[in-house]
């Protein structure tokens, strides 16, 4: 069973299951058995804003039909041997007894005050407000993480340290496919948004822009928006604090306006280190030296098949050598 969230989780959960042609694969969005967050799922427009339900479900079981890809919406029509979390901010207890695997999507949130108040009262990780604490519950099995940078972040954070195994981010280990591209243009200041607002975050768009405008110094901008954000609203704001000619994307491919930019600002967003990977210049709200310990292993698209192999090895515990023969050393130290 693999969960699946954003669009990014969905297309690295399909990306590991094509690993596994011999194994019945099933996919399943975010979801909870809690009657209480599911009544607020259902009845209140803030789940909608969340990988539990809205334009996230949609858009993941959409892309599951259009792949005929099976799904069991919240595991109900079998028992699975294995279950592949993209996140581990909420797992149903009765899938707690099952083996799990985690896999990391991409850049966590940063941790605040609210994380840490989180973590001393013992709640779920989802009331710190975003992704500060995915990896650190300790539940799954296995953690699949990015580098040796996040490894040592979920260690501090409270995941054991023999669980974890460096194997690459699918999506993100292979940052050199995408100059070979045929998005129209090149040169510019590219903007990519977070979605700050729509996940309760405090955030001041009009100063980010302004901000953005005079980093730009005249160049032209462009603007990509993240897809959970309000588009209308976003629009007006860089109409009103942009120069006139400032092009706004909703949709396309962020990693091939990024491959063609000469600049690159970021808020809180992974494809900043799609522009690390190819020496652009960065800007984000994270340190920048903080950005290069943590950036995500290049292993010339590898992750999805090492993560699979470990699936592999928990599938079939005598075989872990075998299937693990072409993992490297660092991912395969603490597993085998």
């Amino acid at each position: 069973m693999f969960i699946t969230g954003s669009m990014n989780q969905t297309w690295q959960m399909h990306a590991i299951s094509q690993h596994l042609p011999e194994y019945d694969c099933w996919f399943s969005q975010f979801f909870t058995d809690s009657h209480v967050y599911n009544w607020l799922i259902k009845h209140t427009p803030i789940a909608k804003k969340t990988i539990f339900s809205g334009q996230f479900k949609e858009n993941s079981e959409k892309y599951l039909r259009a792949q005929n890809l099976q799904i069991d919406y919240q595991a109900k029509k079998n028992n699975y041997d294995l279950i592949v979390y993209c996140s581990d901010l909420h797992i149903p207890k009765r899938l707690q007894q099952n083996k799990i695997v985690w896999v990391q999507e991409g850049m966590t949130d940063k941790f605040t005050l609210l994380s840490r108040l989180v973590r001393a009262l013992n709640i779920s990780p989802m009331f710190a407000g975003g992704t500060s604490l995915n990896g650190s519950s300790n539940i799954c099995d296995v953690y699949c993480t990015g580098s040796e940078g996040y490894k040592q972040q979920f260690i501090k954070l409270g995941t054991d340290a023999d669980k974890i195994i460096i194997t690459g981010i699918p999506n993100y280990d292979n940052i050199e496919q995408f100059l070979d591209n045929d998005f129209p243009y090149k040169d510019y200041v590219l903007v990519a948004t977070t979605d700050m607002r729509e996940t309760f975050r405090m955030e001041n768009r009009p100063a980010f822009i302004r901000k953005a405008v005079e980093i730009a110094n005249g160049r032209k901008l462009l603007f990509k928006l993240h897809p959970n954000e309000k588009f209308e609203r976003a629009e007006a704001e860089i109409r009103k604090h942009a120069p006139a000619g400032t092009l706004i994307y909703r949709t396309g491919n962020t990693n091939h306006m990024i491959a063609n930019c000469s600049e690159l600002i970021t808020q809180y967003s992974t494809v900043v280190y799609v522009g690390l990977a190819l020496g652009k210049k960065v800007h984000s709200y994270f340190k920048l030296d903080e950005l290069k310990r943590l950036a995500p292993l290049q292993n010339e698209g590898a992750s999805a098949l090492n993560i699979a192999n470990i699936c592999k090895g928990f599938l079939q515990p005598a075989a872990k050598e075998e299937y693990l023969h072409d993992t490297p050393s660092l991912m395969a130290a603490n597993w085998l």
